[in-house]
Protein backbone atom coordinates (compact mmCIF):
# COMPACT_ATOMS: atom_id res chain seq x y z
CA UNK A 1 0.00 0.00 0.00
CA UNK A 2 1.23 3.65 -1.12
CA UNK A 3 1.11 6.22 1.32
CA UNK A 4 0.57 9.69 0.88
CA UNK A 5 3.33 11.97 0.82
CA UNK A 6 3.54 13.92 4.00
CA UNK A 7 4.79 17.61 2.65
CA UNK A 8 5.47 20.38 4.91
CA UNK A 9 2.59 23.16 5.15
CA UNK A 10 3.58 26.11 3.57
CA UNK A 11 2.94 28.72 6.02
CA UNK A 12 2.19 32.29 4.61
CA UNK A 13 1.78 35.30 7.06
CA UNK A 14 1.98 38.16 4.62
CA UNK A 15 0.10 38.90 1.24
CA UNK A 16 0.68 42.83 0.05
CA UNK A 17 -0.40 44.12 -4.26
CA UNK A 18 2.82 46.34 -5.04
CA UNK A 19 2.42 48.63 -7.62
CA UNK A 20 5.21 50.22 -9.95
CA UNK A 21 6.97 49.40 -13.16
CA UNK A 22 6.34 45.36 -12.61
CA UNK A 23 2.80 45.09 -10.49
CA UNK A 24 2.79 41.92 -8.39
CA UNK A 25 1.70 40.27 -5.85
CA UNK A 26 3.79 39.11 -3.02
CA UNK A 27 3.59 36.46 -0.42
CA UNK A 28 6.09 36.09 2.42
CA UNK A 29 6.10 33.51 5.18
CA UNK A 30 8.48 32.23 7.81
CA UNK A 31 11.06 29.22 7.10
CA UNK A 32 12.42 28.11 3.88
CA UNK A 33 11.03 28.86 0.55
CA UNK A 34 9.27 26.21 -1.57
CA UNK A 35 10.88 24.50 -4.42
CA UNK A 36 7.46 26.17 -6.28
CA UNK A 37 4.79 28.68 -6.47
CA UNK A 38 2.82 29.68 -9.12
CA UNK A 39 -0.64 30.93 -9.76
CA UNK A 40 -2.88 29.19 -12.20
CA UNK A 41 -5.69 29.06 -13.28
CA UNK A 42 -7.53 27.79 -16.62
CA UNK A 43 -4.90 28.33 -20.00
CA UNK A 44 -3.29 30.56 -17.42
CA UNK A 45 0.28 30.27 -14.83
CA UNK A 46 1.56 33.07 -13.38
CA UNK A 47 4.74 31.75 -11.98
CA UNK A 48 6.48 33.82 -8.91
CA UNK A 49 10.08 34.71 -8.36
CA UNK A 50 11.33 32.58 -4.86
CA UNK A 51 13.84 34.32 -2.91
CA UNK A 52 15.00 33.11 0.80
CA UNK A 53 15.97 35.49 3.25
CA UNK A 54 17.68 33.01 5.83
CA UNK A 55 14.88 32.45 8.27
CA UNK A 56 11.66 33.87 6.29
CA UNK A 57 11.03 33.82 2.04
CA UNK A 58 8.94 35.34 -0.18
CA UNK A 59 7.09 34.82 -3.52
CA UNK A 60 6.82 37.47 -5.66
CA UNK A 61 3.95 36.74 -8.66
CA UNK A 62 3.88 39.50 -11.82
CA UNK A 63 0.62 40.79 -12.80
CA UNK A 64 1.94 41.53 -16.08
CA UNK A 65 3.26 38.70 -18.47
CA UNK A 66 4.21 37.75 -21.76
CA UNK A 67 2.35 35.08 -23.92
CA UNK A 68 3.86 33.75 -26.66
CA UNK A 69 6.85 35.88 -26.87
CA UNK A 70 4.77 38.90 -27.22
CA UNK A 71 4.61 42.19 -25.49
CA UNK A 72 3.91 42.14 -21.14
CA UNK A 73 0.49 42.47 -20.77
CA UNK A 74 -1.86 42.17 -17.55
CA UNK A 75 -2.52 38.33 -16.48
CA UNK A 76 -6.07 37.54 -17.79
CA UNK A 77 -8.76 37.50 -15.85
CA UNK A 78 -10.20 34.23 -14.03
CA UNK A 79 -9.98 32.57 -10.62
CA UNK A 80 -6.30 31.34 -9.78
CA UNK A 81 -5.45 28.69 -6.99
CA UNK A 82 -2.13 29.13 -5.39
CA UNK A 83 -0.04 26.56 -5.73
CA UNK A 84 2.80 26.07 -3.88
CA UNK A 85 5.40 22.31 -4.00
CA UNK A 86 8.38 21.08 -2.19
CA UNK A 87 11.34 19.79 -3.75
CA UNK A 88 9.82 16.77 -4.96
CA UNK A 89 7.63 17.71 -6.68
CA UNK A 90 4.72 17.48 -3.83
CA UNK A 91 2.21 20.19 -3.20
CA UNK A 92 2.22 21.86 -0.13
CA UNK A 93 -0.69 22.58 2.19
CA UNK A 94 -0.80 25.96 2.45
CA UNK A 95 -1.49 27.71 6.10
CA UNK A 96 -3.14 31.27 5.18
CA UNK A 97 -2.83 34.68 6.85
CA UNK A 98 -5.62 35.23 9.65
CA UNK A 99 -6.42 38.39 7.54
CA UNK A 100 -6.45 38.80 3.96
CA UNK A 101 -6.26 41.80 1.72
CA UNK A 102 -9.43 43.85 0.80
CA UNK A 103 -10.42 43.65 -3.06
CA UNK A 104 -7.83 45.85 -4.92
CA UNK A 105 -7.74 48.00 -8.22
CA UNK A 106 -5.02 48.52 -10.50
CA UNK A 107 -5.95 50.75 -13.12
CA UNK A 108 -5.49 50.10 -16.50
CA UNK A 109 -4.47 46.58 -15.40
CA UNK A 110 -6.90 44.50 -13.26
CA UNK A 111 -8.55 43.91 -9.76
CA UNK A 112 -7.47 41.81 -7.59
CA UNK A 113 -9.80 40.09 -4.79
CA UNK A 114 -9.07 37.24 -2.48
CA UNK A 115 -10.78 34.06 -0.89
CA UNK A 116 -10.04 31.09 1.28
CA UNK A 117 -12.42 28.80 0.25
CA UNK A 118 -12.23 25.15 1.54
CA UNK A 119 -8.65 26.15 3.70
CA UNK A 120 -7.39 27.41 0.16
CA UNK A 121 -6.73 30.49 -1.03
CA UNK A 122 -7.76 31.57 -4.52
CA UNK A 123 -7.20 35.10 -6.11
CA UNK A 124 -9.35 36.30 -8.73
CA UNK A 125 -8.27 38.72 -11.28
CA UNK A 126 -11.30 40.78 -13.56
CA UNK A 127 -11.54 43.35 -15.45
CA UNK A 128 -10.19 47.08 -14.12
CA UNK A 129 -13.57 48.55 -14.86
CA UNK A 130 -13.61 51.44 -11.58
CA UNK A 131 -16.04 51.31 -8.72
CA UNK A 132 -18.54 53.66 -10.48
CA UNK A 133 -18.68 50.69 -13.98
CA UNK A 134 -18.53 47.50 -11.81
CA UNK A 135 -21.57 45.74 -10.85
CA UNK A 136 -25.08 45.31 -11.86
CA UNK A 137 -26.39 48.41 -11.09
CA UNK A 138 -24.11 50.24 -11.98
CA UNK A 139 -23.79 48.46 -15.21
CA UNK A 140 -27.82 48.57 -15.40
CA UNK A 141 -27.33 52.51 -14.83
CA UNK A 142 -24.79 52.89 -17.32
CA UNK A 143 -27.43 50.78 -19.87
CA UNK A 144 -30.04 52.99 -19.43
CA UNK A 145 -28.21 56.45 -19.95
CA UNK A 146 -26.69 54.68 -23.25
CA UNK A 147 -30.18 53.65 -23.99
CA UNK A 148 -31.60 57.23 -23.05
CA UNK A 149 -29.04 59.52 -24.91
CA UNK A 150 -28.71 60.43 -28.25
CA UNK A 151 -24.94 60.56 -29.10
CA UNK A 152 -23.33 62.73 -31.92
CA UNK A 153 -22.06 60.43 -34.49
CA UNK A 154 -18.39 59.85 -34.28
CA UNK A 155 -16.39 59.21 -37.50
CA UNK A 156 -14.81 55.55 -35.81
CA UNK A 157 -15.18 52.28 -35.84
CA UNK A 158 -15.84 50.19 -32.97
CA UNK A 159 -14.45 46.64 -33.65
CA UNK A 160 -14.92 43.59 -31.45
CA UNK A 161 -13.90 39.90 -32.33
CA UNK A 162 -15.31 36.64 -30.01
CA UNK A 163 -16.90 38.90 -27.49
CA UNK A 164 -13.90 40.72 -26.94
CA UNK A 165 -11.68 37.85 -25.58
CA UNK A 166 -8.72 38.71 -28.96
CA UNK A 167 -8.67 41.00 -31.41
CA UNK A 168 -8.80 38.59 -34.36
CA UNK A 169 -10.46 36.84 -37.27
CA UNK A 170 -11.97 39.47 -39.94
CA UNK A 171 -12.74 42.14 -37.70
CA UNK A 172 -8.90 42.21 -37.29
CA UNK A 173 -7.74 42.24 -41.21
CA UNK A 174 -10.54 44.60 -41.37
CA UNK A 175 -8.81 47.32 -38.57
CA UNK A 176 -5.62 46.86 -40.75
CA UNK A 177 -6.87 47.64 -44.29
CA UNK A 178 -8.29 50.97 -42.46
CA UNK A 179 -5.05 51.71 -41.09
CA UNK A 180 -3.16 51.33 -44.34
CA UNK A 181 -5.80 53.42 -46.30
CA UNK A 182 -7.52 55.86 -44.10
CA UNK A 183 -5.42 56.36 -40.87
CA UNK A 184 -7.66 59.57 -39.60
CA UNK A 185 -10.39 57.25 -39.01
CA UNK A 186 -10.49 56.58 -35.31
CA UNK A 187 -10.20 52.56 -34.53
CA UNK A 188 -11.84 51.29 -31.22
CA UNK A 189 -12.10 47.75 -29.41
CA UNK A 190 -13.90 45.98 -27.49
CA UNK A 191 -11.82 43.90 -24.85
CA UNK A 192 -12.69 41.58 -22.52
CA UNK A 193 -9.90 42.65 -20.15
CA UNK A 194 -6.84 44.75 -19.83
CA UNK A 195 -4.93 41.19 -20.99
CA UNK A 196 -6.27 42.02 -24.82
CA UNK A 197 -3.52 43.25 -27.44
CA UNK A 198 -5.07 45.21 -29.71
CA UNK A 199 -3.77 46.93 -32.79
CA UNK A 200 -1.21 49.40 -33.46
CA UNK A 201 -2.85 52.52 -32.89
CA UNK A 202 -6.29 51.66 -31.73
CA UNK A 203 -7.72 51.91 -28.55
CA UNK A 204 -8.57 49.29 -25.74
CA UNK A 205 -12.31 49.35 -24.43
CA UNK A 206 -13.62 47.77 -21.43
CA UNK A 207 -16.28 46.08 -21.85
CA UNK A 208 -19.10 47.75 -19.56
CA UNK A 209 -16.81 50.86 -18.80
CA UNK A 210 -18.35 54.38 -19.55
CA UNK A 211 -16.23 54.75 -22.94
CA UNK A 212 -17.22 51.71 -24.11
CA UNK A 213 -20.78 52.83 -23.80
CA UNK A 214 -20.42 55.78 -25.09
CA UNK A 215 -18.30 54.52 -28.66
CA UNK A 216 -20.46 52.43 -28.92
CA UNK A 217 -23.73 54.66 -28.88
CA UNK A 218 -21.65 57.07 -31.06
CA UNK A 219 -19.62 55.07 -33.46
CA UNK A 220 -20.71 55.02 -37.12
CA UNK A 221 -19.98 51.79 -37.81
CA UNK A 222 -19.44 48.76 -35.85
CA UNK A 223 -17.37 45.45 -37.21
CA UNK A 224 -18.04 42.34 -35.20
CA UNK A 225 -18.10 38.79 -35.58
CA UNK A 226 -20.31 37.16 -33.56
CA UNK A 227 -23.52 38.23 -31.62
CA UNK A 228 -23.95 42.14 -30.30
CA UNK A 229 -26.15 40.83 -27.48
CA UNK A 230 -29.57 42.42 -26.76
CA UNK A 231 -27.54 45.31 -24.91
CA UNK A 232 -27.26 47.26 -28.63
CA UNK A 233 -29.33 49.29 -29.74
CA UNK A 234 -30.00 50.47 -33.30
CA UNK A 235 -29.46 54.12 -34.29
CA UNK A 236 -29.70 55.57 -37.72
CA UNK A 237 -26.62 57.25 -37.87
CA UNK A 238 -25.03 53.65 -37.23
CA UNK A 239 -24.39 50.46 -39.42
CA UNK A 240 -23.26 47.18 -38.40
CA UNK A 241 -21.32 45.09 -40.43
CA UNK A 242 -21.61 41.38 -39.17
CA UNK A 243 -17.98 39.66 -40.54
CA UNK A 244 -19.31 36.05 -39.00
CA UNK A 245 -16.29 33.79 -38.16
CA UNK A 246 -16.50 31.14 -40.75
CA UNK A 247 -18.33 29.11 -43.59
CA UNK A 248 -20.31 26.66 -42.13
CA UNK A 249 -20.74 22.95 -42.45
CA UNK A 250 -22.45 22.62 -39.31
CA UNK A 251 -26.19 23.86 -38.74
CA UNK A 252 -26.43 27.04 -37.05
CA UNK A 253 -28.67 29.77 -35.67
CA UNK A 254 -32.54 29.04 -37.43
CA UNK A 255 -31.35 25.41 -38.93
CA UNK A 256 -30.49 23.73 -35.97
CA UNK A 257 -31.91 20.55 -34.88
CA UNK A 258 -34.38 20.75 -31.77
CA UNK A 259 -34.11 24.59 -31.56
CA UNK A 260 -36.43 25.72 -29.12
CA UNK A 261 -38.78 28.80 -28.36
CA UNK A 262 -36.52 31.03 -26.63
CA UNK A 263 -33.20 30.71 -28.93
CA UNK A 264 -35.76 31.29 -32.10
CA UNK A 265 -36.72 34.42 -30.52
CA UNK A 266 -33.16 35.39 -29.97
CA UNK A 267 -31.66 34.57 -33.14
CA UNK A 268 -34.46 36.38 -35.16
CA UNK A 269 -33.97 39.56 -32.46
CA UNK A 270 -30.18 39.56 -33.01
CA UNK A 271 -30.12 39.37 -36.78
CA UNK A 272 -32.13 42.28 -36.68
CA UNK A 273 -29.54 43.91 -35.28
CA UNK A 274 -26.95 43.36 -38.27
CA UNK A 275 -27.19 45.90 -41.20
CA UNK A 276 -24.22 43.81 -43.46
CA UNK A 277 -23.54 40.20 -43.40
CA UNK A 278 -20.05 39.84 -44.75
CA UNK A 279 -19.76 36.20 -46.57
CA UNK A 280 -16.83 34.06 -47.92
CA UNK A 281 -18.33 32.69 -51.00
CA UNK A 282 -21.96 32.24 -52.89
CA UNK A 283 -22.63 29.02 -50.70
CA UNK A 284 -22.15 31.49 -47.76
CA UNK A 285 -24.66 33.91 -48.81
CA UNK A 286 -27.39 31.18 -49.07
CA UNK A 287 -26.95 30.00 -45.95
CA UNK A 288 -27.06 33.24 -43.96
CA UNK A 289 -30.12 33.44 -45.74
CA UNK A 290 -32.14 30.69 -44.24
CA UNK A 291 -30.30 30.18 -41.23
CA UNK A 292 -30.63 33.74 -39.60
CA UNK A 293 -33.82 34.43 -42.22
CA UNK A 294 -32.11 37.37 -43.09
CA UNK A 295 -33.44 40.13 -45.80
CA UNK A 296 -30.64 42.91 -45.57
CA UNK A 297 -26.77 43.18 -47.69
CA UNK A 298 -25.05 40.53 -48.12
CA UNK A 299 -21.23 40.91 -49.43
CA UNK A 300 -19.44 38.38 -50.95
CA UNK A 301 -16.23 39.93 -51.09
CA UNK A 302 -13.99 36.77 -49.69
CA UNK A 303 -12.77 36.52 -46.01
CA UNK A 304 -10.57 39.36 -44.80
CA UNK A 305 -8.73 37.01 -41.96
CA UNK A 306 -7.72 34.86 -44.97
CA UNK A 307 -5.73 37.43 -46.46
CA UNK A 308 -2.62 36.98 -44.57
CA UNK A 309 -2.31 33.24 -46.17
CA UNK A 310 -1.28 34.89 -49.09
CA UNK A 311 0.55 37.42 -47.64
CA UNK A 312 2.24 37.12 -44.38
CA UNK A 313 5.76 35.38 -42.96
CA UNK A 314 5.17 32.45 -41.43
CA UNK A 315 8.83 31.84 -40.39
CA UNK A 316 8.07 35.32 -37.90
CA UNK A 317 5.19 33.36 -36.33
CA UNK A 318 6.95 30.16 -36.02
CA UNK A 319 9.81 31.64 -34.45
CA UNK A 320 7.41 33.24 -31.72
CA UNK A 321 5.83 29.71 -31.29
CA UNK A 322 9.11 28.80 -30.74
CA UNK A 323 9.03 25.70 -33.81
CA UNK A 324 12.86 24.81 -34.76
CA UNK A 325 13.24 25.05 -38.43
CA UNK A 326 12.39 21.51 -40.33
CA UNK A 327 10.13 20.48 -37.83
CA UNK A 328 6.69 19.62 -40.09
CA UNK A 329 3.80 21.58 -38.07
CA UNK A 330 0.74 20.06 -38.09
CA UNK A 331 -2.49 21.74 -36.84
CA UNK A 332 -5.33 19.64 -34.98
CA UNK A 333 -8.45 22.37 -34.51
CA UNK A 334 -11.95 20.67 -34.08
CA UNK A 335 -14.80 22.20 -33.31
CA UNK A 336 -16.67 22.37 -29.94
CA UNK A 337 -19.35 20.15 -29.11
CA UNK A 338 -22.57 21.22 -27.39
CA UNK A 339 -22.85 18.35 -24.92
CA UNK A 340 -18.83 18.64 -23.82
CA UNK A 341 -18.17 22.96 -24.26
CA UNK A 342 -15.18 22.10 -21.88
CA UNK A 343 -13.70 19.34 -24.02
CA UNK A 344 -11.22 19.94 -26.97
CA UNK A 345 -9.00 16.86 -27.43
CA UNK A 346 -11.04 14.19 -29.49
CA UNK A 347 -7.77 13.02 -30.63
CA UNK A 348 -5.74 12.13 -27.82
CA UNK A 349 -2.62 14.69 -29.21
CA UNK A 350 -0.02 13.24 -26.99
CA UNK A 351 -0.81 9.75 -28.36
CA UNK A 352 -0.70 11.14 -31.98
CA UNK A 353 2.29 13.09 -31.39
CA UNK A 354 4.21 10.21 -30.10
CA UNK A 355 3.32 8.08 -32.98
CA UNK A 356 4.66 10.71 -35.28
CA UNK A 357 7.92 10.77 -33.88
CA UNK A 358 10.55 14.10 -32.97
CA UNK A 359 10.20 15.49 -36.56
CA UNK A 360 6.51 16.89 -35.96
CA UNK A 361 5.25 18.70 -33.71
CA UNK A 362 1.06 19.15 -33.24
CA UNK A 363 -0.46 22.28 -32.66
CA UNK A 364 -4.02 21.71 -31.07
CA UNK A 365 -6.31 24.58 -31.17
CA UNK A 366 -10.01 24.42 -29.87
CA UNK A 367 -12.67 26.63 -30.36
CA UNK A 368 -13.29 29.94 -28.86
CA UNK A 369 -15.73 28.60 -26.73
CA UNK A 370 -13.70 25.92 -24.97
CA UNK A 371 -11.16 29.02 -24.14
CA UNK A 372 -11.84 30.00 -20.62
CA UNK A 373 -13.46 26.55 -19.50
CA UNK A 374 -10.86 24.27 -20.92
CA UNK A 375 -7.06 23.41 -20.08
CA UNK A 376 -3.84 22.98 -21.87
CA UNK A 377 -2.68 19.68 -23.27
CA UNK A 378 0.98 19.13 -22.15
CA UNK A 379 2.92 16.36 -23.45
CA UNK A 380 5.97 15.83 -25.95
CA UNK A 381 5.62 17.57 -29.29
CA UNK A 382 2.34 19.07 -28.54
CA UNK A 383 1.96 22.51 -28.16
CA UNK A 384 -1.95 23.95 -27.20
CA UNK A 385 -2.45 27.04 -29.01
CA UNK A 386 -6.37 27.99 -27.94
CA UNK A 387 -5.13 30.53 -26.35
CA UNK A 388 -2.84 32.28 -29.20
CA UNK A 389 -4.82 35.21 -30.04
CA UNK A 390 -5.22 34.96 -34.03
CA UNK A 391 -6.15 31.62 -35.54
CA UNK A 392 -4.94 32.80 -39.26
CA UNK A 393 -1.60 32.88 -38.24
CA UNK A 394 -1.58 29.28 -37.13
CA UNK A 395 -2.74 28.33 -40.64
CA UNK A 396 0.23 29.75 -42.03
CA UNK A 397 2.39 27.94 -40.27
CA UNK A 398 1.05 24.47 -40.44
CA UNK A 399 2.01 22.24 -42.97
CA UNK A 400 -1.52 20.57 -42.57
CA UNK A 401 -4.40 20.75 -41.15
CA UNK A 402 -6.54 17.87 -38.90
CA UNK A 403 -10.10 18.91 -38.49
CA UNK A 404 -13.37 17.53 -37.91
CA UNK A 405 -16.76 19.77 -38.75
CA UNK A 406 -14.49 23.02 -37.92
CA UNK A 407 -15.16 25.86 -40.38
CA UNK A 408 -11.70 26.07 -40.52
CA UNK A 409 -11.72 23.62 -43.08
CA UNK A 410 -13.00 26.58 -45.26
CA UNK A 411 -9.89 29.05 -44.47
CA UNK A 412 -7.16 26.49 -45.01
CA UNK A 413 -7.59 25.52 -48.11
CA UNK A 414 -6.66 28.97 -49.26
CA UNK A 415 -2.93 27.69 -48.83
CA UNK A 416 -3.40 24.97 -50.91
CA UNK A 417 -1.62 22.08 -48.50
CA UNK A 418 -3.50 19.06 -47.14
CA UNK A 419 -6.11 18.84 -44.90
CA UNK A 420 -7.62 15.58 -42.63
CA UNK A 421 -10.88 14.92 -41.40
CA UNK A 422 -10.74 12.77 -37.81
CA UNK A 423 -14.47 12.06 -37.45
CA UNK A 424 -15.11 9.50 -34.72
CA UNK A 425 -18.47 10.76 -33.97
CA UNK A 426 -19.87 11.49 -37.22
CA UNK A 427 -22.87 9.70 -36.97
CA UNK A 428 -23.47 10.84 -33.74
CA UNK A 429 -22.95 14.96 -34.18
CA UNK A 430 -24.84 14.63 -37.51
CA UNK A 431 -27.73 13.39 -36.16
CA UNK A 432 -28.00 14.35 -32.33
CA UNK A 433 -25.87 17.31 -31.92
CA UNK A 434 -25.79 20.27 -35.08
CA UNK A 435 -26.58 18.29 -38.34
CA UNK A 436 -24.67 19.22 -41.24
CA UNK A 437 -25.64 21.43 -44.43
CA UNK A 438 -24.10 18.98 -47.11
CA UNK A 439 -22.15 15.83 -46.93
CA UNK A 440 -19.04 16.17 -46.47
CA UNK A 441 -17.46 12.67 -47.18
CA UNK A 442 -18.16 12.55 -51.52
CA UNK A 443 -16.62 16.15 -51.78
CA UNK A 444 -14.20 16.21 -49.19
CA UNK A 445 -10.39 17.21 -49.86
CA UNK A 446 -8.96 15.14 -48.38
CA UNK A 447 -9.51 11.62 -46.14
CA UNK A 448 -11.84 11.42 -43.72
CA UNK A 449 -10.89 8.75 -41.15
CA UNK A 450 -11.92 7.64 -37.71
CA UNK A 451 -9.11 6.07 -36.11
CA UNK A 452 -5.59 7.87 -34.54
CA UNK A 453 -3.28 5.26 -36.43
CA UNK A 454 -5.09 5.55 -40.26
CA UNK A 455 -4.45 9.30 -39.86
CA UNK A 456 -0.97 9.00 -38.78
CA UNK A 457 0.07 6.77 -42.39
CA UNK A 458 -1.87 9.72 -43.76
CA UNK A 459 0.14 12.49 -42.79
CA UNK A 460 2.87 11.00 -43.06
CA UNK A 461 2.12 11.11 -46.74
CA UNK A 462 1.03 13.84 -47.15
CA UNK A 463 2.29 14.61 -50.80
CA UNK A 464 0.57 11.36 -52.21
CA UNK A 465 -2.70 12.37 -50.24
CA UNK A 466 -2.34 15.96 -52.11
CA UNK A 467 -2.17 14.05 -55.57
CA UNK A 468 -4.75 11.76 -54.84
CA UNK A 469 -7.06 14.85 -53.93
CA UNK A 470 -6.38 17.07 -56.08
CA UNK A 471 -9.61 17.03 -58.31
CA UNK A 472 -11.32 17.61 -55.08
CA UNK A 473 -9.73 20.16 -53.69
CA UNK A 474 -9.65 22.23 -56.69
CA UNK A 475 -13.43 21.85 -56.78
CA UNK A 476 -13.63 22.70 -53.34
CA UNK A 477 -11.63 25.71 -53.55
CA UNK A 478 -13.61 27.03 -56.60
CA UNK A 479 -16.54 26.45 -54.61
CA UNK A 480 -15.44 28.00 -51.57
CA UNK A 481 -12.55 30.26 -51.86
CA UNK A 482 -13.63 32.25 -55.00
CA UNK A 483 -12.53 35.58 -53.34
CA UNK A 484 -9.67 34.35 -50.90
CA UNK A 485 -7.05 36.31 -53.05
CA UNK A 486 -5.49 38.29 -50.16
CA UNK A 487 -7.05 41.19 -50.79
CA UNK A 488 -10.47 40.92 -49.37
CA UNK A 489 -10.30 43.00 -46.71
CA UNK A 490 -9.35 46.14 -48.82
CA UNK A 491 -12.33 45.32 -50.92
CA UNK A 492 -14.55 45.51 -47.86
CA UNK A 493 -12.71 48.59 -46.92
CA UNK A 494 -13.07 50.74 -50.19
CA UNK A 495 -16.64 49.48 -50.12
CA UNK A 496 -17.36 51.34 -46.90
CA UNK A 497 -15.66 53.80 -47.78
CA UNK A 498 -17.15 54.44 -51.22
CA UNK A 499 -21.22 53.37 -49.93
CA UNK A 500 -20.10 56.85 -47.64
CA UNK A 501 -20.78 54.64 -44.49
CA UNK A 502 -17.50 55.80 -43.16
CA UNK A 503 -15.31 58.47 -44.28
Amino acid sequence: MTLPSLAPALVIDTVVVTTGQLPAIVFEGPGVAPSGFQLRASRQVLPAQLISLGSRWSARVPLLVSSWNGPLLPARSGRYAVIASAEDGTRMPVVLPAELPASQLLPAITRISFAAPDESLAITLSSPLSDRERGRLQQASLESDYRATEYEPLNAVFFESFYGQNASCNPLAIDRALAQLRPDVERYWSVSDASVSVPDGAVALLEGSAEWWRIRGSARLLVVNDWLRKRYRSRRHQTVLQTWHGTMLKKLALSRVRLGLRPTIATLRERARWDILLAQNPYGRGVFRRAYAFTGRVWEEGYPRDDVLLTGDPDRIRARLGIRPGITVILYAPTWRDDRPDHVDHLDVAHFADMLGDDYVTLIRGHSRTLLPGEDVHAPNVLDVTGYPDVSELFLVADALVTDYSSVMFDFTVTGKPVFFFTPDLAHYARKLRGFYFDLIPVAPGPVVSTAEELVTLVRDRDAVLRRYAEKYSAWRERFNPRDDGHAADRVVRRLLDEGIIG
